[in-house]
């Protein structure tokens, strides 16, 4: 796995991170103390996850790569015998 990929794998991590926790956040069942640490992990990961966006938007973009070879319709000329 290459470096870009990689980031892109622990942005897309921390995103649904991000999610879970905001749906477990609105859980009536939490205590006060859960409540808190969750938000205190809320606040990490989100930095984490500004600090990683911030390294991606930074990287120079790929190079264009031409396709391979294509193969197109050759052009087909009609000979006639006289």
């Amino acid at each position: 796995m290459t470096e870009p990929e990689a980031l892109d794998q622990d942005i897309r991590a921390l995103q649904e991170w991000l999610r879970c926790a905001w749906m477990q956040l609105g859980d009536p069942s939490l205590t006060a103390f859960s409540r808190r640490e969750l938000r205190n992990q809320m606040k990490q990961c989100s930095a984490d996850l500004r600090r990683h966006l911030r390294a991606a938007s930074e990287r120079p973009p790929e190079p264009h790569v031409p396709p391979g070879k294509t193969f197109a319709m050759p052009q087909l000329r009609l000979l006639a015998w006289s």
